[in-house]
């Protein structure tokens, strides 16, 4: 009699919260949702949970869409550009719940803006029951305030779900002291404390989500998303990338 291996124990972290940015769904096109590289990152996410029993959510931002700062800056009213920028967050997370779903990995949108029709509420205990049942939870509309960032809310839901760690996915396999595209010589750093980021100015997220994990004791894990197998390793604890703590 065969029995199926308990993959859980390899694990380092067992529930994460995983944010990316909006740009990172543009793919190679210049604005909008690439559907492909959709799909490309639910295979990542899909095969991680398969493999390891990960409980994951997840929080996109809305930077290939809109952003608040862009349209304030253009003379908008602020808290109207943010709205729309949590709105944008929105369409990102249905477009990534359409991509998980096609390939059979059950998911749930939470909107911190009410829109009944399209997605859930957020009601922190029955997104930690869909955790719980596999389900990949996606939190939409930041914090559902103006002002704040979607890195800002990727660190409140983190925190609220009682994760153990937040994933930054970005372009890079971790933390540099300056762009490696543009500086041949930059250096990549294994490990930081939260307050030698925030000292050093190394905008991995904004000061106030990295205040926040740093007075939860929430490690950042930042690594690239755009390597196969990366989310896998990383949350096993052997893949490249930087850990803030």
């Amino acid at each position: 009699m065969t029995t199926e291996t308990d993959h859980s124990s390899e694990l380092v972290y067992k529930r994460v919260l995983l944010k990316l940015s909006g740009e990172a769904l543009m793919g190679p096109s210049e604005f909008g949702i690439h559907m492909p590289t959709c799909l490309q990152f639910a295979e990542e996410i899909s095969g991680a949970i398969r493999q390891t029993n990960v409980e994951l959510c997840l929080v996109i931002g809305g930077g290939n869409i809109f952003r608040g700062l862009a349209g304030a800056a253009n003379g908008m009213d602020r808290s109207q550009a943010d709205s729309m920028g949590m709105l944008a967050t929105v369409m990102n997370a249905l477009a990534m719940q359409s991509a998980l779903e096609q390939i059979g990995t059950p998911t749930r949108v939470q909107s911190a803006i009410p829109m009944d029709t399209v997605c859930e509420p957020y009601i922190r205990r029955r997104a930690i029951r869909h955790m719980e049942k596999k389900r990949v939870v996606i939190f939409a509309a930041g914090t559902g305030n103006p002002y704040f960032t979607t890195d800002t809310g990727a660190a409140l839901r983190a925190a609220e779900m009682n994760c153990e760690a937040m994933f930054k996915g970005t372009q890079v396999d971790g933390v540099y002291s300056a762009d490696p595209k543009k500086h041949a010589d930059a250096e990549r750093y294994e490990k930081l404390g939260y307050q030698e980021v925030l000292a050093r100015d190394l905008r991995v997220m904004d000061a106030s989500a990295v205040s926040l994990m740093r007075d939860t004791s929430i490690p950042i894990v930042v690594f690239s998303l755009h390597k196969k197998g990366a989310l896998l390793d990383v949350l096993r604890g052997v893949g490249t990338s930087t850990l803030i703590s």
